[in-house]
């Protein structure tokens, strides 16, 4: 398969979508909007509701002992290649994981002990694992990684441009990442826009799109400007005059955006508050000292005040660091494993109390996986890693893609125990990118490299 250039491939979608309404010159955005427009009409019908929500897990999570070989001869071997830190074969039985579709050679998993709570959806068929996943500019081999002979994403086993490319396609320095252009293809159906693309975990590149800005909210609610929210010195007048004087209209075109979006932010943080009063608690348990489970737990608040705010389609993302382990892995990974596990448990059932448990997919990301072998007491940077895919519209209890082998100088090793992906993060981006409403033709815009793969939906949802 010849190299699809992604920047011309993008840049020819958006043409497309343009001419499509025979927008020229300053009419070409007016267009464009038009057209995302009908799309979203098309989307579903009123009071259809649909959400992405990235757990993106910092560092590098481990892949080895998230999802853990369980049949005699595979952890064996896996116990062999990791040294010091193998989960041992008698702690996994009661995670274990038994697919509907078996994988080849006999090879099966169990989830890690500490990820138990997530074995009831996985039974349930609402949790699915997508196989060594990671970026690729187009399908490679080892061989053809040895030798150089494609194109390879760039600055592989770096944490800054890894995550960056997780989240974009592109390397550090990236300004939009593919949930913030898929917002960019869903905002005009949305009757509040700002609340399309929502962080719970700061800023972050995945929610930045070309039109489509990022809402950052906190675990506990919008954050407010102090001197405004309140009197000021006691004194609302003084309060009043503080309002004015950074919203106020400026001549200069700098002071002028920024008093732009401070008003954008005061009007958002007053709506979103009142939309989060307006809905009832949720009965649902979320552990408030762990603090992805806080992140959700505002995730399925803002979703329970989707009518509220107008909303139809959303992209969130929550975080969770501390996976960078070169020691201590045996220690510290199980606990990091547990706050994700018991997150994203009550956060399905979150969506299962709102009703909304099959408009909803949740999945996890990571800069990159670790390497098979161990260094003593931990894993290296690694490339391809194993990921969940959680919700009610999940076609579930199975694996997806292809099971790397479980050896170092195997057939899926590029050097020191680190897996050379089999699906790419753009084959990833795109399936979700398709559940969410995002059509055939724009999927380029979303994920500039999807022409160089044969397969653009994975099946998985």
């Amino acid at each position: 398969m010849s190299r699809t250039d992604p920047t011309d491939l993008a840049r020819r979608a958006f043409l497309r979508r343009s001419a499509l309404v025979g927008a020229a010159g300053a009419a070409a955005p007016w267009a464009l909007n038009l057209s995302l427009m009908a799309d979203a009409a098309a989307a579903g019908a009123p009071g259809d509701y649909k959400a992405l929500v990235c757990v993106f897990l910092y560092g590098g999570n481990d892949q080895g002992n998230t999802l853990v070989p369980v049949d005699a001869a595979h952890h064996a071997s896996y116990a062999a290649i990791r040294t010091g830190i193998a989960t041992p074969l008698a702690s996994l039985q009661a995670t274990a994981l038994a697919p509907t579709v078996p994988l080849p050679d006999g090879l099966q998993y169990a989830l890690a002990p500490e990820m138990a709570p997530l074995k009831p959806l996985w039974d349930a068929g609402a949790l699915a694992v997508q196989l060594n996943v990671g970026p690729l500019i187009q399908p490679t081999t080892v061989a053809q990684y040895t030798a150089r002979s494609v194109p390879l994403p760039p600055k592989l086993f770096s944490h800054n441009d890894q995550q960056s490319i997780w989240q974009s396609d592109l390397p550090e320095g990236a300004t939009s990442g593919w949930g913030g252009r898929i917002g960019d293809l869903i905002l005009s159906g949305n009757g509040n826009s700002v609340f399309t693309c929502v962080s719970v975990t700061g800023n972050a590149v995945y929610l930045s799109g070309r039109s489509a800005v990022q809402y950052q909210i906190g675990p506990n609610g919008a954050v407010a400007i102090n001197g405004i929210a309140r009197s000021l010195y006691g004194s609302s007048t003084a309060q009043a005059a503080l309002r004015t004087l950074i919203t106020q209209p400026r001549a200069h075109l700098f002071e002028d955006e920024m008093s732009r979006i401070t008003r954008r932010s005061i009007d958002a943080e007053a709506t979103v508050s009142a939309a989060l009063a307006s809905v009832p608690a949720l009965a649902t348990p979320f552990d408030a000292a762990n603090p992805l489970a806080s992140q959700l737990k505002m995730v399925a608040r803002l979703i329970a005040a989707r009518g509220t705010l107008g909303l139809s389609r959303q992209v969130f993302m929550v975080s969770l660091g501390g996976f960078d382990l070169h020691d201590g892995l045996p220690e510290k990974h199980p606990e990091l494993l547990a706050r994700v596990a018991g997150a994203m448990r009550s956060f399905h059932d979150a969506t299962v109390e709102l009703g909304v448990a099959g408009q909803v997919t949740a999945f996890t990301a990571s800069d990159f996986g670790r390497t098979l072998s161990s260094n003593g007491d931990g894993s290296d940077h690694g490339w391809g890693s194993h990921h969940m895919v959680m919700g009610g519209a999940v076609k579930g209890r199975r694996f997806y893609g292809t099971a790397p082998a479980v050896a170092v100088n195997g057939p899926d090793d590029v050097g020191q125990g680190r897996l050379l992906p089999s699906t790419s993060v753009d084959q990833f981006g795109a399936t979700l990118a398709t559940w969410l409403g995002v059509g055939a033709g724009d999927l380029a815009l979303v994920v500039p490299r999807i022409g160089n793969f044969a397969t653009r939906n994975l099946g998985f949802v």
